[in-house]
C-alpha cells in the first residue's frame, strides 16, 4: 500500500464527528478534536464521560461506530495495524511481568514491538536512567513500588519510538508519593517534546501537565489552555487583606470606584471583582488608604480549575450522578 502519511503535519490526532455506540448507549458521540505534535492534551471529565472509550477508539483497541480519526496520518479503521504500531499506551494497572527484572520485561516487550537487539539494549537502557531505574535493572518488577512499576509501564510505552502516548489514569490507584512519581515522569516527557494525551479526573494533575484542556462528557464541551479556562469563566478577584477588618465606610469607597463588579468582606478580608483586578489594584490601594485602611496584603485570585469544572460540566459537587465507568 502506497504511504499517505503527511509525515511534516504539524497534527498528531484528528477526531471528526467521532462516536461509540454500546447498544442503544452512546459513550461518546460527535467529538471533534485536534492534537498538535509536542502538545500535551489532557482529557478532562468525571467516571463514566467518555474518555476511556476516546482513547481506546483513538489507539484503534476498539472501531468507532461513527466518524473518522487519523494517529500520525493513519486512519484508525483502515490503517489500525499502523495506528497500533505508533502509539504507546499506558493505563491505571501496569500490567508487568513480577517474576521478570526490569530489564527482562522491556526486552521482552521490546521483542514484540520487532525491534533488533541494538535497539533494544539502547533504548532500554536510555528509559531506565531516564526514570531513575538503572540502579534497579536487575530486580525483579514484583519488588516495585507501584509508582515505580507505572514509570517502568512508561518506559516500555516508549520503547518502539511512539508518535502519540496515550496515558489512561495513570495515576488513579496511586498513592501520593507514588503519583508523584509518575507525575515527575510524564513532565519529564513533556519537556522532551513528546505528544502526549492524557486522560484522568483529577484537576490538579491536568492544571500542572497539560498545555490544553479538553472537557469530555460523552463529547468534547469545551477545549482551551488552562490560561484561557480561567479567562473565560466569570470575574476574577482582588484580595485585600487589612490590619483590621474592613468598615462600611471602607467597604461604600471600594464599591463606588469605576471597573469594580463585586466587593465582599469575607472573614476580615476584602475581596474585590474586577475583569482586570491587576489595573484596578493601584487605584483599589489609594482608596483603601484614602478611607483609612491599613492594607496589609493585596494579590489576584484566578479562577480555581475546580470551579472552572463545575461551571463549564454544569453541575454541582455532590449532584453529578454519573458513576459508571468509561
Amino acid at each position: 500500500m502506497t504511504e499517505t502519511r503527511p509525515a511534516d503535519s504539524p497534527i498528531a490526532v484528528r477526531a471528526t464527528r467521532l462516536g461509540r455506540r454500546f447498544g442503544e448507549r452512546w459513550a461518546v458521540r460527535d467529538m471533534d478534536l485536534e492534537v498538535r505534535r509536542g502538545e500535551v492534551l489532557g482529557l478532562l471529565g468525571p467516571n463514566g464521560a467518555g474518555k476511556t472509550t476516546t482513547v481506546r477508539m483513538l489507539t484503534a483497541l476498539i472501531e468507532p461506530s461513527e466518524g473518522t480519526a487519523t494517529v500520525d496520518g493513519f486512519d484508525v479503521r483502515e490503517r489500525s495495524d499502523d495506528v497500533r504500531a505508533r502509539v504507546g499506551i499506558l493505563t491505571e494497572t501496569p500490567g508487568l511481568y513480577d517474576k521478570l527484572s526490569a530489564t527482562a520485561n522491556l526486552d521482552f516487550f521490546g521483542r514484540l514491538y520487532g525491534l533488533d537487539a541494538a535497539t533494544r539494549a539502547e533504548r532500554i537502557g536510555h528509559y531506565l536512567r531516564l526514570f531513575g531505574l538503572w540502579d534497579r535493572r536487575d530486580d525483579v518488577a514484583g519488588t516495585f513500588s507501584k509508582g515505580m512499576k507505572q514509570k517502568l509501564a512508561i518506559a516500555r510505552a516508549l520503547l518502539h519510538d511512539p508518535a502519540v502516548v496515550f496515558l489512561d489514569e495513570p495515576t488513579a490507584a496511586l498513592d501520593p508519593e507514588a503519583a508523584f512519581l509518575v507525575r515527575e515522569s510524564i513532565e519529564t516527557l513533556r519537556k522532551a517534546g513528546r505528544t502526549i494525551i492524557l486522560a484522568t479526573h483529577n484537576l490538579d494533575e491536568a492544571d500542572r501537565l497539560c498545555d490544553r484542556i479538553a472537557f469530555v462528557r460523552a463529547g468534547l464541551v469545551r477545549i482551551d489552555t488552562p490560561a484561557g479556562l480561567r479567562g473565560g469563566v466569570g470575574t476574577r478577584r482582588l484580595t485585600v487583606r487589612l490590619a483590621s477588618g474592613p468598615s462600611k465606610a471602607i467597604l461604600d469607597a471600594v464599591r463606588a470606584m469605576p471597573g469594580i463588579d463585586a466587593v465582599e468582606a469575607v472573614d476580615g478580608v476584602l475581596r474585590v471583582g474586577a475583569a482586570d483586578p491587576e489595573s484596578i489594584a493601584p487605584s483599589v490601594v489609594r482608596t483603601l488608604v484614602a478611607a483609612g485602611g491599613d492594607v496589609v496584603e493585596v494579590r489576584t485570585e484566578q479562577a480555581s480549575l475546580e470551579r472552572i469544572y463545575f461551571e463549564v460540566m454544569g453541575v454541582r459537587p455532590g449532584a453529578d450522578g454519573m458513576q459508571a465507568g468509561d
